[in-house]
């Protein structure tokens, strides 16, 4: 197993006609959830990816399973609770893009702890991969998520923030900083960091986090900065930026999850710096193009000639 991925998933909900969400009458389901959504996209590049998480002992939490499995994710490690549902999530598209609502309080996931550690399959995992959405849904969750960070690992644990301000009213948010220092590599966007540690760029970032190995800032539609520690001095590289492509973008949400994939993928295949922000990029670009979370990867030739462009054929492109 490559990457495991740890958090909840729900079922989906996504108007299938146009209209403000209170005239819709018709919706589609489907399935999301950010760590879910990495490990299908993962699965998608070729990496043998898993899925831990608790679902409800009823039709959406068998609905998650199945497509995620579907994805050809391993999901033998997702537990099903017998007295708590499986959360759920409505996008109301209008005028204002793609607003989520969610209804995941009491969920199954919810009702995750450090028990759940005892049967983690992570023997042989390279990366384990979770978000500071888990330890926002309960404090058992958090005590998860502590015991998690603070364990001996044979791999590399990877943070992405995914912040979510409906998750953490009335919750102490100090603790993303202490979680986020725990891990090898930690992905946050600049908006979030803005949001969360009132440091917006990526040298202001890393002056707030300065123990991570590696510390990916996302920058939306600008692109992506890379700064890593050198191992043999201990000291920060230089930063690595890779300016994002040019997309004719039909829905934004999913593409951070997109981008988490595209750059563990591409870490996971021993890529250089530059190579794994474009690895990034091109996932999230898939993602960006749809209205769905999970997405193919875009064809294989064009990847491979983005990767190996030069900046000026890399800036130059436009994906459509």
């Amino acid at each position: 197993m490559d990457v495991l991925c740890l958090g909840e998933s729900m079922a989906l909900f996504v108007p299938a006609e146009d209209g403000p969400p209170e005239r819709v009458r018709a919706w589609t389901r489907t399935v999301g959830g950010a760590e879910s959504n990495v490990a299908c996209h993962l699965a998608g590049l070729g990496a043998a990816s898993a899925w831990v998480s608790a679902v409800g002992d009823d039709a959406f939490g068998r609905a998650v399973v199945d497509f995620v499995s579907g994805h050809g994710v391993d999901v033998s490690g997702v537990r099903v609770d017998p007295s708590r549902p499986t959360g759920l999530y409505i996008k109301e598209s209008d005028a204002s893009g793609s607003p989520v609502r969610y209804y995941r309080r009491g969920s199954a996931a919810s009702g995750m702890g450090p028990a759940l550690l005892a049967g983690l399959p992570t023997e042989g995992v390279r990366v384990v991969h979770t978000s500071g959405i888990t330890p926002a849904l309960s404090d058992s969750c958090l005590a998860l998520m502590r015991e998690l960070v603070a364990a001996p690992r044979t791999y590399l644990l990877a943070f992405d923030l995914n912040w979510r301000p409906a998750l953490w009213a009335g919750r102490d948010t100090s603790v993303l900083r202490e979680l986020a220092a725990a891990a090898d590599i930690v992905l946050v966007g600049a908006d979030e960091a803005a949001t969360v540690w009132g440091a917006g760029d990526p040298a202001a970032i890393r002056a707030v986090l300065p123990e991570p190995p590696t510390l990916v800032v996302k920058q939306a539609e600008h692109g992506a900065t890379l700064i890593e520690r050198d191992p043999a001095t201990g000291a920060d590289r230089a930063e690595v930026f890779q300016p994002a492509l040019r997309v004719d973008v039909l829905e934004p949400v999913g593409a951070g999850d997109a981008f988490a994939a595209g750059y563990l993928a591409a870490t996971l295949a021993g890529a250089p710096p530059a190579h794994r922000l474009r690895a990034g990029h091109l996932q999230a670009a898939a993602v960006l193009l749809t209205r769905d979370d999970v997405c193919a990867p875009l064809p294989g030739d064009l990847v491979a000639a983005l990767l190996a462009a030069d900046d000026t054929g890399w800036a130059a492109a436009h994906i459509r």
